[in-house]
């Protein structure tokens, strides 16, 4: 069951489908400035405009919610108040690729319930394709302006096959060459958005996906976790742990995440983590 009347998910998914062909269309033409906010962390104009918007949409959608938007400073203070539900949201989530002109950046809304990821929204503009659902609702696909239809949840990964593993830049680069001593014959994989990283997962296209550097916040996860608890994959740290949005699990200056990421089915995530664990422990020695 949705957890959201039928009328405000089709009104969500409107308003991302515009705000996302927008940032599409701008970023064809160049029509927007980019400037940095930290280290390696890039804004632009288009970012903060659709950030205004969607931020507006939700307060007035969902009056009695907590609204928390990545540009929106202020908006993280709902995640201290008592509410019992937050919308997470992400404008662009991907912001390199998308001012590379690259197609592999996402809009992205999750709900977060009583810490528990409980449904997400993810719009590719680059694909005109959205992607959404929740563990109890089911997960829906949309191309363009289409009718939602199922979204198919893809079978494990071949034994025999070589593993393919999403993985950013940063880990790679720091990780890889351990990660690949320890799993032979892995296939490293690349993508800008942290949502498209996970559908890459969620449709077969990837086998695992782990994040390492501790950058990325609940704007980047909600949405696109609840659609991976959705389709039944495992999301726990390297440890093992499952994934927890609960302050204790938040830098609550940031709203980022202290837990490693590990998302994939459950019996490759159960057989593979352990090396994976020996792999990033070797570079923690002294």
């Amino acid at each position: 069951m949705s957890p959201i009347s039928p009328q405000s998910d089709l009104t969500i998914r409107t308003v991302m489908r515009r705000c996302g062909l927008h940032a599409e269309a701008m970023s064809q033409q160049g029509g927007f400035e980019v400037s940095e906010k930290g280290h390696q962390d890039y804004v632009t104009t288009i970012d903060t405009a659709l950030d205004a918007e969607l931020f507006a949409t939700f307060s007035q959608l969902f009056p009695a919610d907590g609204v928390i938007t990545e540009e929106n400073v202020r908006s993280r203070q709902q995640f201290h108040s008592q509410v019992d539900r937050l919308w997470c949201i992400d404008p662009l989530d991907g912001t390199e690729d998308f001012i590379q002109g690259k197609g592999n950046y996402a809009v992205m809304v999750g709900l977060l319930e009583q810490y528990q990821a409980r449904a997400g929204w993810i719009y590719a503009p680059g694909r005109d394709r959205l992607y959404f659902g929740g563990s109890q609702w089911g997960l829906f696909q949309m191309a363009g302006d289409q009718p939602p239809m199922p979204l198919p949840v893809a079978s494990p990964p071949v034994p025999s096959q070589a593993l393919r593993m999403m993985i950013g830049h940063r880990d790679q680069s720091r990780y890889g060459a351990a990660i690949a001593q320890a799993v032979p014959g892995i296939q490293f994989q690349f993508m800008g958005s942290f949502g498209l990283k996970v559908l890459e997962v969620i449709l077969g296209h990837a086998d695992l996906y782990l994040y390492l550097n501790h950058r990325v916040k609940i704007w980047d996860t909600v949405g696109p976790l609840a659609l991976a608890q959705a389709a039944g994959l495992t999301c726990c740290s390297l440890e093992g742990e499952p994934l927890r949005f609960t302050p204790a699990a938040l830098d609550l200056s940031t709203l980022a995440h202290k837990q490693a990421i590990l998302i994939g089915p459950p019996a490759l995530v159960a057989t593979i983590r352990p090396q994976l664990v020996a792999a990033v422990h070797t570079l923690a020695r002294p």
